[in-house]
């Protein structure tokens, strides 16, 4: 169906319509573009959250990808990255083949039309102007004629008239004469311009206007199909990713199918296994003897000879607890987790109390319950002396149970393998580089590699007794680990430890660890007595913690609980340790005998280049 035909009328409408349909392509164009943001915007937020989730470097989390479901899990972030790059494909193809495509023919759209409407309005003015002179003229022959009647009546008229001279009556004939003849010129003009204006206006109607229109309806048609080529497209672009998201989506499939939950446990067990046999029996304590208990082996109560002790044996042949928290046990062995006594009255001279006001004693809670509370207590840092005062942990990793200090000796032997090996591949290509240049001196100078050797075999020297130290550590670790097979005993409720330690590495410590994350808590527990652990050989010639000043002794304390030290009104003695806000003081009297008073007791006179100042309660 034809709009010449049809719509031969319709200009206006028409001009319209076409108007209409460029609308509706524009629409359709921001509508696209608007779905590439969309896309875009949600890509960038995939990649942006799968590298939220990433591992971080050189962080604990690296550690936890060694399980199957975290692999799984990063496996997951990797498939979402992809995912995110076939969107980004979405908006980069859909801007390119539709929104590009179609903005280009807009702009051609637009000119055609304009073409058309302006060749329409032109042969509306030509069938106009035709129109104007066909009336033009029309009224002009219309004039001549009645001019010619009036003529010819008044020529009657006058020839009627008696009284008019001939000449008058030759007069008004040859007037109206000429009134006829141009009548008649003008209706032979009439007819002419009629029959022009009706070829003109046959033409318009049934073949300028259908052309112009048949074009126009052309255009239309043809903006038509490309809208929909284009959401073809638009539904095309999708579906091209769809088997590569498929494959993303399968892999995540894939890799959640692949966890193993035998596997993560089995890895459970190599990251925690300490390689400590479990303990052995507790040994029976007879309290129905009238006499004083015989000490056990095991017990948590006084030192052998049956009196408190204020320092620890050097060695003993206890077994560990690997169950119990060592620290907590530890801390009982520091300063006393009780308030101080408060001084004297300050109405009584020092000298009228001269025993002092007694350390304050506790009641014993029986065995059980200390148990039970070593195996509740929440784990924290061991207070090694090893491990100083802000600095790591021994550098043999003694301070592990047995099987992960095996492991991480490995690691460590490992390490350093590989270290040697790159060390070793740079000797090489020097070592190939010499000989290069010794062959061929134009390339460079021999002897400036000499340095750089000289420094790899250094390197390589200290890397292998490096390593060598590190093997025979684990050597020495892989050949006590089967030797364990006695029955571990409880022996005072303390552990025999790869590195052993002595009262004054806990006591050190008992605030804070080197990474200051371990702070008691004085209300936290009672003092419970405790003989002496045991320890190996490895730290009996630790050194001492310096003094950091001196103090004098105000009033008489009688040290009764363990961790304490007597001392006597008036006497001075060395400051090891000062008070780190629990209301002890850690002092020593001699090489021996060290321990915790009363800081309300003593007058403290710290160093100089000591840490604190001098304070005086």
């Amino acid at each position: 169906m034809s709009w010449g035909t049809e719509l031969w009328d319709q200009f206006d409408n028409l001009e319209k319509h076409t108007q209409w349909g460029i609308d509706v392509l524009e629409k359709y164009i921001k509508f696209v573009k608007e779905r590439t943001e969309i896309e875009i915007n949600y890509a960038k937020q995939l990649r942006n959250l799968s590298k939220k989730y990433q591992p971080k470097k050189n962080s604990k989390e690296e550690d936890e990808y060694k399980y199957s479901s975290c692999q799984a899990f990063l496996a997951t972030l990797n498939e979402m990255n992809d995912y995110a790059g076939q969107h980004e494909v979405v908006s980069e193809n859909m801007t390119s083949q539709i929104t590009a495509e179609l903005a280009r023919y807009v702009q051609e759209l637009k000119q055609e039309r304009k073409m058309h409407f302006h060749d329409g309005r032109k042969a509306q003015q030509h069938i106009e102007t035709c129109w104007k002179q066909l009336e033009s003229s029309k009224r002009r022959f219309e004039r001549d004629c009645k001019e010619a009647d009036r003529a010819q009546q008044y020529f009657e008229k006058m020839d009627a008239d008696i009284n008019v001279t001939k000449a008058d009556v030759e007069k008004a004939r040859q007037q109206a004469q000429l009134r006829h003849q141009m009548a008649e010129e003008s209706k032979a003009e009439y007819s002419s311009t009629l029959q022009r204006f009706n070829h003109e206006q046959h033409d318009h109607y049934h073949t300028h206007i259908p052309n112009i229109f048949q074009k126009i309806q052309e255009m239309e048609e043809r903006r038509i199909i490309r809208i929909g080529e284009s959401m073809k497209t638009f539904a095309e672009v999708d579906r091209q990713v769809i088997p590569i998201i498929g494959k993303c989506l399968d892999e995540i499939t894939k890799a959640a199918e692949s966890i193993d939950q035998k596997h993560d446990s089995k890895l459970v067990v190599e990251a925690f296994k300490s390689g400590f046999e479990p303990p052995g029996d507790v040994d029976f304590e007879d309290f129905t003897q009238p006499i004083k208990r015989t000490v056990s082996d095991s017990s948590l109560s006084n030192s052998k000879d049956g009196k408190p002790e204020s320092r620890f044996s050097s060695k003993s042949k206890g077994k560990l607890w690997p169950f119990i928290k060592k620290n907590k046990f530890m801390s009982l062995l520091t300063s006393p987790h009780q308030p101080p006594p408060p001084p004297p009255s300050s109405s009584a001279s020092p000298s009228a109390v001269p025993n002092g006001p007694q350390s304050p004693k506790q009641q014993k809670e029986p065995l059980s319950h200390r148990f039970n509370e070593f195996m509740t207590s929440k784990p924290k840092i061991h207070c090694f002396r090893s491990l100083k005062r802000g600095g790591g942990g021994p550098e043999d990793f003694s301070n592990l149970p047995p099987e992960q200090r095996r492991k991480k000796l490995q690691q460590k032997v490992d390490e350093l393998n590989r270290d040697i090996q790159k060390e070793m591949d740079q000797r090489d290509a020097l070592t190939k580089m010499k000989d290069v240049y010794i062959k061929n001196p134009q390339m460079g100078d021999a002897a400036s590699v000499d340095l750089k050797l000289a420094e790899l075999a250094q390197n390589l020297e200290k890397l292998r007794l490096e390593a060598q130290k590190f093997e025979g550590w684990l050597a020495e670790v892989e050949g006590r680990l089967p030797a364990r097979t006695e029955p571990a005993r409880r022996q005072s409720g303390m552990y025999e430890p790869q590195n052993t330690l002595t009262v004054n590495n806990c006591a050190q410590d008992r605030e804070s660890s080197p990474d200051g994350s371990y702070t008691e808590e004085p209300s936290q527990e009672s003092e419970v007595k405790v003989p002496a652990p045991e320890f190996d050989d490895e730290f009996d010639d630790e050194e001492p913690l310096p003094t950091i000043g001196t103090c004098k002794a105000l009033y008489t304390f009688e040290g009764q609980n363990e961790g304490t030290i007597s001392v006597s009104e008036g006497e001075t003695l060395f400051v090891i340790e000062e008070d780190k806000g629990d209301g002890w003081t850690r002092i020593r009297r001699n090489e021996d005998e060290e321990g915790y008073v009363p800081t309300s007791y003593v007058e403290v006179f710290l160093e100089k280049n000591a840490k604190g100042a001098m304070t005086y309660i």
